[in-house]
C-alpha cells in the first residue's frame, strides 16, 4: 500500500493545480456559461424567428442559454462585422445570411465567408415567380414566351429593394434565358409584402420574393405562384413547379441562413456545435415551426455550409456585375 506522505501530497497538489492551469479553456465542459447568438436583422422578421426557435432547441440541447441579440444596420455588415470581430471561444455565433456573399461586391464591407467558421446551414427560400390573379399569364411559359417578345423595360417587377437578393434572382433568371439582364425591368420596394400589394394593384407584372412571402396574398386568391427557382419543389407548396420543370432552364438561387462562428473557432468546440445543431434541425419542433410558416429546410454541415457559400458569394458576384452593382 503506497504511504502518502506530507511531501508526496504536496507535490501531487501542486502538479494537479498546474495542470488545471494549463488547460485549455475549451477543453473544459462547453458551453459552461450562457452564449450569444447574434442576428444582423431586426426582431419579427423571418431571420430572427428562425434564430429564436434555434436558440430555444439548443439551450435544451446543451444545457446553458442561447441569448438571442439582434445588431441591425449597413444592410447586415453590422450584425455580421460583430460576429466575425468576437472571440473564437464559441460564446459569441451568430446568424450567417445570404447577404455576406453579397455585401463585399457592393463595397460595403471587406467581410466575406472566410470570415467565418461555418457550422449548419438550415434553412433555404428560393424565390418564386408570382403573378396576379387578373394576370392572363397561367404558367411560366406562357410569362416568359410574353417576356421574350416584349421590348426591354416593358415588364416590371419587383420584391425588394435595388440589388437585393431577389433583384438578383431577377438578373440571374433572365441571363440563364439568354436574355439582358434588364430584360425585365425592377422597381425598387422596401420589401416583399409592399411588392406584393403593387402586384395586386396592377402597377407590377410579376414579383421574385420567396413563396412563403407571398403566401398571404395567394391563400387570399390575389396572387397566385407560377414556379420556383430551386431544384425541387417547396414541400409547403406542392403545386407550384420548378423553373427547370416549367421552362426546361436549369437555374436556382436562394435567400439562406445558417449558423456560424468567428474565423479560428476551436474545432471540438465546432464539432459540439453542429452536432447539437444537427440534433435541433432532425426535432419535430423545428420542423413543424419552420414548416408551419412555409420556411424551407436544408441541412448542410460545416464542410458543406462553407463549400455552399463560395458557390453563392461566385454566384452573387457574377449577378451583381451582369447588373452593374458590383464596386468591389
Amino acid at each position: 500500500m503506497r504511504r502518502i506522505t506530507r511531501r508526496s501530497f504536496a507535490v501531487s497538489s501542486v502538479a494537479a493545480a498546474t495542470s488545471a492551469l494549463f488547460t485549455p479553456a475549451h477543453a473544459q465542459a462547453y458551453p459552461a456559461r450562457p452564449v450569444t447568438l447574434i442576428v444582423p436583422w431586426g426582431a419579427g422578421g423571418g431571420s430572427d424567428a428562425t434564430a429564436r426557435i434555434v436558440a430555444t432547441l439548443l439551450e435544451k440541447e446543451l444545457g446553458q442559454p442561447f441569448n438571442v441579440v439582434n445588431r441591425t444596420g449597413g444592410s447586415g455588415v453590422t450584425g455580421h462585422a460583430e460576429i466575425a470581430a468576437a472571440a473564437p471561444d464559441g460564446y459569441t455565433i451568430g446568424m450567417l445570411t445570404v447577404e455576406i456573399a453579397m455585401l463585399h461586391w457592393q463595397a460595403l464591407t471587406q467581410l466575406a465567408p472566410r470570415n467565418f467558421t461555418p457550422l449548419a446551414l438550415m434553412n433555404e427560400d428560393p424565390p418564386g415567380v408570382q403573378v396576379s390573379t387578373s394576370s392572363p399569364y397561367r404558367t411560366a411559359k406562357e410569362l416568359m414566351d410574353a417576356i421574350k417578345l416584349a421590348a426591354p423595360g416593358r415588364f416590371k417587377a419587383s420584391g425588394t429593394g435595388q440589388g437585393g437578393i431577389w433583384h438578383l434572382a431577377l438578373v440571374g433568371w433572365m441571363q440563364a434565358m439568354g436574355l439582358p439582364a434588364n430584360q425585365v425591368a425592377w422597381s425598387a420596394s422596401n420589401g416583399a409584402a409592399p411588392a406584393m400589394q403593387d402586384l395586386v394593384a396592377g402597377s407590377l407584372d410579376l414579383t421574385t420574393c420567396s413563396v412563403p412571402e407571398a403566401r398571404a396574398t395567394i391563400e387570399a386568391h390575389q396572387a397566385r405562384s407560377l414556379a420556383v427557382m430551386a431544384l425541387a419543389r417547396n414541400p409547403s407548396f406542392p403545386d407550384v413547379p420548378t423553373l427547370k420543370e416549367t421552362l426546361g432552364v436549369d437555374y436556382s438561387t436562394s435567400s439562406w441562413r445558417g449558423i456560424g462562428a468567428p474565423r479560428g473557432l476551436a474545432p471540438d468546440i465546432a464539432t459540439r456545435l453542429t452536432g447539437a445543431l444537427k440534433k435541433v434541425y432532425d426535432s419535430t419542433a423545428f420542423k413543424e415551426f419552420m414548416t408551419g410558416r412555409g420556411f424551407g429546410t436544408v441541412w448542410r454541415d460545416a464542410g458543406q455550409f462553407e463549400t455552399f457559400m463560395d458557390q453563392a458569394d461566385r454566384q452573387m458576384g457574377q449577378a451583381m456585375k451582369a447588373a452593374g452593382f458590383a464596386k468591389a
